[in-house]
């Protein structure tokens, strides 16, 4: 275990700066529908408030004030967090980012989880709580290879958890973290507690019998997802499939790695007027800098390579065997994955707890830290109880 700090150089910096300032950008096209990409005006915005206006060195500063590791597990680096609350017999919690997330997803969550009484809540509350960062993700880089996968990286969290000593312990996940937490409680069941996630898709079941006796909201969400595979998962299809070739230039235009990113925090998230309703900008710019400072379009997006049989898009997806792990599933309103109970109990036959929030959406450690930090504490006491 090694301690890290982040140290972004100042030629980094002024690179990033250089290129924002040179950017081309595309002629419009006028007439263009909507829904086609990221709108010109709000990528413009961002754009010039992250040449001018956004302090790295302050984020910076906030990461470092947190205390981070490196270690390597089976050839890789793997960088994490790791605060520990107060009292040593808390127990531990693990979480896991997905794409185009990061570390910082859970920035806002650390203090009430490892700290609940400093923010008004209940000392018998707290984790000792562990963020790693994904393989090829961040600071978790470079890969040493291919082969980095939803298991394999469920089993490396696994070792993780047993070098800081931490015995029996719960994951949380979002996007492709819930697919590693819920793998994790397969592959470490005799250490986790529990899982708890706040993505889930259900798709159609093989047999059409089961389509039978949907009630309206069910076909809805049925409907939403069909949508979203039909015309949201462009990215997923590409990233799956020629990652390297979207890296070369992801890596080499700042515009470009914004843009690819900040259209899905547009697209995922509860919103009134603009996407900064529901996350801060600076937090967003925060994950995109850490995509752009460590140069891992490529690396990130090979998650999907590698998970390509289980995506939604594929022709016939691979369903993963049921998972019998005590389970908790956050449902938020903006997510475009809106999983139907009765199938998802099919696959997580542990799900002990449901909850349907009001708002919200594919990000809710950023959007909504205090829900899902209160859904993470209901679990918690709910398994301490038995």
């Amino acid at each position: 275990m090694q301690p890290f700090r982040v140290q972004i150089p100042d030629d980094d910096l002024d690179d990033l700066r250089r290129r924002l300032r040179g950017a081309r950008w595309p002629e419009p096209v006028p007439g263009a529908a909507e829904g086609l990409g990221i709108r010109a005006d709000q990528l413009r915005e961002l754009a010039d408030y992250w040449r001018d206006g956004y302090d790295w060195r302050a984020a910076e500063a906030e990461l470092n004030s947190y205390p981070q590791f490196r270690t390597e597990i089976d050839g890789l680096p793997v960088h994490f967090l790791h605060v520990r609350a107060a009292d040593p017999a808390a127990p531990a919690l693990i979480l896991t980012h997905g794409w185009p997330g990061s570390i910082v997803e859970y920035l806002d969550l650390i203090g009430p989880l490892t700290d609940p009484a400093a923010h008004g809540g209940d000392p018998a509350d707290a984790f000792h709580v562990v963020v790693p960062s994904l393989p090829g993700f961040g600071f978790s880089s470079p890969l040493p290879g291919t082969g980095w996968g939803v298991a394999r990286t469920a089993a490396a969290w696994a070792e993780l958890m047993r070098r800081l000593g931490h015995d029996r312990y719960l994951a949380q996940g979002t996007d492709f973290g819930a697919w590693v937490s819920t793998a994790l409680g397969a592959v470490d069941r005799e250490h986790v507690l529990g899982v708890h996630i706040n993505f889930l898709i259900t798709a159609p079941p093989a047999d059409p019998a089961q389509l039978d006796g949907l009630t309206p909201d069910e076909m809805r969400r049925l409907q939403r997802l069909g949508r979203f595979v039909d015309d949201g998962s462009g990215y997923m299809r590409l990233q799956a499939t020629r990652p390297v070739t979207a890296a070369y230039a992801l890596s080499d235009s700042p515009l470009g790695q914004l843009a690819w990113i900040a259209e899905k925090f547009g697209e995922w998230t509860d919103w009134s007027k603009t996407p900064a309703d529901a996350v801060d900008r600076d937090r967003l710019l925060t994950n995109v800098s850490l995509y752009w400072f460590t140069r891992t379009a490529a690396s990130s997006a090979m998650l999907y390579a590698e998970s390509a049989p289980m995506l939604p898009v594929s022709r016939e997806p691979v369903v993963p065997p049921p998972i019998d792990v005590p389970t908790a599933v956050s449902v938020f309103p903006a997510d475009p994955s809106q999983p139907l109970r009765r199938w998802a109990q099919q696959a997580l036959p542990g799900i002990v707890q449901w909850t349907e929030h009001e708002r919200g959406g594919h990000f809710p450690a950023l959007e909504q830290p205090a829900l899902l930090a209160e859904d993470l504490r209901r679990f918690a006491r709910a398994l301490s109880a038995h």
